[in-house]
């Protein structure tokens, strides 16, 4: 056999084997959708759900490495503990044994029927969830046609000699092993395909199973480096997380690299095949190493916050909280973080609301500039946000996902604009008044107060119905805005009858009184906008065929 062909055949097969994880990992996911975002959030304390919960995740991302990025976005967004993740962590390494233990048990024989199964589910189905499950089933067969392939390649090449020479030149060196394997696994980002190499190489009775062992150790420390990677710049809490994942395979590493004869011989007298030898040590090790730290969380979760420490706070530091690009991969999670966001935004416009009116009553320069520091910082989080969501939807997205999506877009910027108005023309309407030494009228001043009080009262509706996602709160919203239009109207008949009757405050002021009552309705209006938006989402403009979102063009 040409070298050439079988170094051909095995880049293929590992190209199979890898686009088969990722199609079944999007699908599963997809198949989940929000009842999986909602498990992850409402994690339990309960350390053993946990570790339970792990397995779970690992099982629907086929890569314990996307679990743990995942974790580490989910912990630097605070939305779980370190104490949480930590036995979600453990979990996480089972559950990357169950692909081990399918190869073991010969499953590649079976997966062009596999693919055939999941084509004919694809092809007769009319149910999106169903679709989504067959392509799921088709990954799974795609993975195992990659390992049958790699095999067929590798059989005839153990009466190579140079390929002999090779790996035994590999295999006599239990460092060079662990470190071949470390790299490898980093390389393609996949202890699950490390695994099933070494399991096909001792399968094939190319190599001994102490060598697999080594090799298995390996890429249970190459499997660490993305997460390591993806947590750099991110909070202490993720990069914590990171560092957990790497410590905890160290250690295994360490306690197991010592006892590797005596699991060959606890291993051999479990079963004499080769594959689940190989497969029995991978999940034999994870499960002793899962509950050896299980019962000591809180002390290694201690331990990791000595050896990283909090950063010292930066003055005026402006960053997202929720917002990690390392979700974008799970969108029902992106979305989740992106909702939180822009609650967040959210709060700092009420507070701005709330605060901007007492500037008419006496200005003061502080109050003014602590909004405007507000302003600033919703800025930066709304096109924060906008830039995430747009790297969103170039995202593989459902039609609900889609949706969601472009309705956040749109409900950032609403909050946007409210902010503008804030900045742009109160604060500097408030600012001109005392610069000339203005006033409003008495009556006019508790006409700007009722008015405020009101768009402060719209307000909350509409960031309490963002919040809970309640459409009844929002249909409360669209009614009260038009009780605010018409005291709109009256308020500037009023105005209009005291400049009439001669009142000079009312006169020297009057400009800008109007301006003002203007200014709030535009506030409303955007909040109203958001409340629309909220009951709008499911009209928008798009239909979805064969999975592909598709535009209406004939859409205003």
């Amino acid at each position: 056999m040409q070298w050439q062909y079988a170094l051909f055949n095995m880049i293929g097969g590992v190209g199979l084997l890898l686009y088969g994880m990722s199609l079944m990992k999007d699908n599963l996911q997809k198949v989940a959708g929000k009842k999986f975002r909602e498990v992850l959030i409402l994690l339990t304390k309960n350390r053993l759900v946990g570790l339970g919960l792990g397995t779970l995740m690992t099982l629907l991302f086929q890569s314990s490495t996307a679990t743990t990025v995942l974790l580490i976005g989910l912990t630097s967004a605070s939305i779980i503990t370190l104490r949480q993740t930590l036995a979600v962590l453990l979990g996480a390494d089972i559950g990357s044994t169950i692909t081990a233990q399918l190869i073991a048990l010969k499953a590649t024989e079976i997966s062009l029927p596999i693919i055939f199964v999941g084509s004919f589910i694809f092809l007769f189905s009319k149910s999106n969830r169903k679709k989504r499950f067959s392509l799921a089933l088709i990954g799974f067969g795609i993975l195992f046609l990659g390992l049958k392939m790699m095999a067929d390649t590798m059989y005839p090449l153990k009466n190579d000699p140079s390929f002999g020479k090779i790996l035994m030149q590999i295999s006599s060196n239990p460092f060079l092993d662990i470190i071949v394997a470390a790299l490898f696994t980093f390389l393609i980002s996949s202890s699950a395909a490390t695994i099933g190499i070494i399991m096909l190489l001792t399968m094939q009775h190319m190599i001994e199973l102490k060598p697999a062992i080594y090799m298995l150790l390996g890429a249970n420390i190459g499997t660490t480096f993305t997460p390591m990677l993806s947590s750099i710049g991110s909070s202490r809490e993720s990069q914590r997380v990171a560092v957990a994942h790497f410590l905890f395979k160290v250690l295994g590493v360490l306690l197991a690299f010592p006892l590797v004869d005596y699991i060959i011989e606890l291993m051999k007298l479990v079963t004499n095949s080769p594959g689940f030898q190989v497969a029995n040590t991978h999940t034999f090790l994870n499960i002793i190493m899962a509950f050896l730290f299980l019962p000591f969380i809180q002390y290694i979760a201690r331990l990791l916050e000595i050896i990283v420490p909090e950063k010292k706070n930066v003055a005026n530091e402006i960053k997202p909280k929720y917002l990690d690009e390392n979700l974008l991969a799970s969108p029902v999670v992106a979305i989740g973080m992106a909702t939180k966001e822009i609650i967040n935004i959210s709060d700092y416009i009420a507070e701005m609301v709330k605060s901007v009116s007492t500037l008419f009553d006496r200005y003061n320069q502080d109050m003014a500039d602590k909004i405007l520091e507000k302003e600033d910082k919703v800025d930066l989080l709304s096109i924060a946000t906008t830039q995430y969501l747009t790297a969103l939807l170039r995202q593989p997205l459902t039609k609900e996902e889609f949706k969601r999506a472009m309705e956040l877009l749109n409900i950032v910027r609403e909050y946007e604009f409210i902010g503008d108005v804030i900045e742009r023309n109160i604060i500097t309407k408030a600012e001109n008044m005392n610069n000339r030494n203005l006033e409003f009228s008495l009556s006019g001043a508790k006409e700007i107060q009722s008015l405020s009080e009101r768009v402060v009262h719209l307000l909350q509706l509409v960031n309490t119905a963002f919040a809970t996602n309640n459409d009844g709160l929002a249909e409360q919203a669209k009614l009260f805005y038009e009780e605010i239009v018409d005291l709109q109207f009256r308020l500037q008949m009023s105005h209009l009858i005291r400049m009439k009757e001669g009142s000079r405050e009312t006169e020297r002021t009057s400009f800008s009184h109007m301006e003002l009552i203007n200014c709030y309705i535009r506030m409303s209006e955007h909040l109203k906008n958001i409340a629309m938006l909220m009951s709008l989402s499911n009209d928008v403009p798009c239909t979805w065929q064969d999975g592909m979102m598709q535009l209406n063009t004939n859409s205003q």
